[in-house]
């Protein structure tokens, strides 16, 4: 069979069928280009529209950030905020001190407003005295987390309650009674100590002991009524037969701790232990001991209650 013949035998289409091959290819092209004409047609028309709207949108952000910002500058409450991390925190440093005797320059050091700290420093010059932490919640202008903060480093001296007579012929000062119970050092007394206060046997102070230890001593009365099965109304009967004046606290080094030594800490939990130590090891050793803060789980409330067992070295 010759090429001629070859080609005639299967490339030959009668009328019909090229008609139909016509029209199919004409398909195939329309098919083909309708989104390209569609999208060239109504394009201009959608880009338009699109700025328009972005357009509207930025105007409405420009006016919000301009609104927060002429809010923050009326508002007289706001001081001293450093952001980090989409969290803020006072500038103000942390230290153990009596509100009784704190001089001026070191409420501010604090972070205190000047004006929190004139209405304070009025307070005493009257007379006034704070007998125990929560007083200073008294305090007008002092706000509730700027109190919360404060209140583990408060280290208020007991001062000796007397009574005298108004008239000019009166006796030497007359001191309180002598309470019923023996008052003891939490962070010194033993078991048997523990075990002379009403309400707590020999379980209870064993537990109180133990937590002791795992905190590395206590900062605070308050902490005792922390321990496992200690009721409340246990802890408010024996509070006033209990001092704290010896706070050497074991510290732990957030440079070198493991996550293991990290959440055997009662206040530091394995979900809070693993992400520091994760974030020492990308960012390299805390400087300071506040650095801890760029830790995302550290939350305000957990800073405050670890805060006095931390070192950097």
């Amino acid at each position: 069979m010759s090429f001629k013949d070859f080609f005639k035998e299967y490339f030959h289409f009668s009328r019909r069928e090229r008609i139909g091959v016509i029209t199919l290819i004409c398909l195939i092209l329309m098919i083909w280009f309708s989104p390209r004409l569609f999208s060239l047609r109504t394009g201009s028309g959608v880009t338009a529209t699109d700025t328009a709207w972005f357009a509207e949108i930025k105007k409405l952000e420009q006016k919000s950030g301009e609104s927060d910002l002429q809010s923050e500058d009326d508002n007289p409450g706001n001081y001293s905020f450093q952001k980090t991390e989409n969290r803020y925190f006072n500038k103000g440093e942390l230290f153990y001190f009596d509100p009784n005797t704190l001089s001026t320059e070191n409420w501010l050091r604090l972070g205190i407003k000047e004006r929190t700290v004139q209405t304070i420093q009025n307070y005493l010059s009257k007379g006034g005295y704070f007998y125990k932490p929560e007083d200073l919640q008294k305090i007008y202008g002092l706000k509730k987390d700027e109190y919360e903060r404060l209140r583990p480093f408060i280290r208020i001296e007991q001062k000796a309650e007397v009574k005298r007579e108004n008239n000019v012929n009166s006796q030497p000062a007359e001191f309180t009674r002598t309470p019923r119970f023996a008052i003891i050092d939490i962070n010194t007394a033993d078991t048997t100590a523990f075990i002379s206060l009403p309400g707590i046997g020999s379980k209870l102070a064993a537990r109180i002991i133990n937590f002791r230890e795992k905190l590395g001593g206590f900062y605070s009365i308050e902490q005792i009524g922390e321990t496992y099965g200690l009721p409340d109304s246990t802890f408010q009967k024996i509070k006033q037969y209990l001092k704290l004046e010896n706070i050497g606290l074991k510290k732990i080094n957030i440079n070198t701790a493991s996550v293991d030594e990290l959440k055997a800490h009662p206040y530091i939990k394995f979900s809070i232990a693993k992400p520091i130590v994760a974030y020492r090891n990308q960012h390299g050793t805390f400087s300071k001991i506040e650095d801890i803060k760029k830790v995302m789980v550290v939350t305000d409330e957990v800073f405050r209650k670890i805060y006095p067992y931390l070192s950097t070295e």
